[in-house]
């Protein structure tokens, strides 16, 4: 019996397939990106929300579009302005008068994989209505609850340079999103690339060289093995210590909560599945870190003005334990 655990523990042939499948037709458009693509799937495979941090112009918008595009699943896309109310999100109950009473009409979060672009342009009483929805997947309205259809993942971008007409994200909120991934410029050699597949595509729109690759209902066959991977006690108190760290750092106001931990241990055997292996190391964990915590740390005003972010600090609590082996 312990046998027949094992084989089915560590049969991971389709996993890797189906990754390097969506991997392949993400390429057809993205060039480089590698860690942004990377930890999108592996967001997909962990069940967690992602937040896309970079400049204009590095393709973040595209690359959530590809991801639905590649995935046999609903799509909807949010646009957050100032003047969007929770209810342009959600949706809201219509009187109709043929049968006298009010329905409610759907909004554009009810899908399976939502963009929200912009996600800080919204105030905090529009932010408010993806609590919900994005940490239990169902909508309460005018006390009725109304679940989503798994999957159900939310990709939101944002800008950090541009702050006029912005609002800070609520920290429960940023607290729901499992990485942050902050995307670079490319590289010379990756731009050129860039600019040559756009001239030879004469207008052509690129997204539709995209095909579709895996059905939703794989996805949380996926997930189900991703859940069953093994992972050593000592490696889970390697995570626990490290966020632990960020609640007594001097630097750290606000540390990171449990849900920083479990995000962890979920990004980090999302990541062993893809690199084909059905147990956890501490590689896996080190290098999903920094993705999980710096969207939840808020440093002191003192390190903030001297120019510290919080990889810094990561980069540090990291070095000043000891990893397992």
């Amino acid at each position: 019996m312990e046998e027949n655990l094992f084989e089915q523990r560590t049969d991971l042939d389709d996993l890797r397939q189906a990754v390097g499948q969506l991997k392949g037709e993400i390429g057809k458009v993205i060039v480089g990106q590698e860690e942004m693509i990377e930890l999108l799937l592996a967001g997909i495979l962990a069940d967690g929300h992602i937040l896309i941090e970079g400049v204009p112009g590095v393709a973040k918008t595209l690359t959530a579009k590809l991801l639905s595009r590649v995935i046999s699943v609903g799509f909807s896309r949010i646009q957050f302005t100032p003047d969007l109310m929770p209810s342009d999100v959600i949706g809201t109950s219509v009187f109709n008068p043929r049968d006298n009473n009010f329905q409610f009409k759907h909004g554009p979060i009810f899908s399976n994989i939502v963009l929200i672009d912009e996600i800080n342009r919204a105030p905090a009483k529009t932010q408010s209505a993806l609590f919900e929805v994005m940490e239990e997947r169902q909508i309460t309205v005018d006390g009725l609850t109304y679940h989503l259809q798994p999957p159900f993942m939310v990709v939101a971008t944002q800008n950090p340079i541009e702050h006029e007409g912005t609002y800070h994200l609520p920290e429960a909120q940023l607290d729901r999103f499992l990485f942050k991934i902050r995307v670079q410029y490319p590289t010379p050699a990756e731009e050129f690339h860039i600019v040559s597949n756009h001239h030879l595509m004469k207008g052509d729109q690129r997204i539709d060289t995209v095909d579709a690759v895996i059905p939703g209902a794989r996805i949380q066959q996926l997930r189900d093995k991703v859940r069953g991977l093994h992972i050593e006690e000592k490696l889970i108190q390697f995570i626990t210590t490290i966020v632990a760290a960020t609640r007594n750092h001097k630097a750290i106001y606000l540390g990171a909560s449990p849900r920083a931990s479990i995000g962890i241990l979920n990004g980090a055997k999302a990541l062993a599945a893809m690199r084909g292996r059905d147990f956890v190391t501490p590689e896996d964990i080190v290098y999903i870190i920094p993705a999980v915590l710096r969207h939840r740390l808020v440093l002191t005003p003192e390190r903030e003005m001297e120019g510290t972010t919080a990889d810094d600090i990561i980069a540090e609590i990291i070095k000043s334990i000891e990893v397992p082996r």
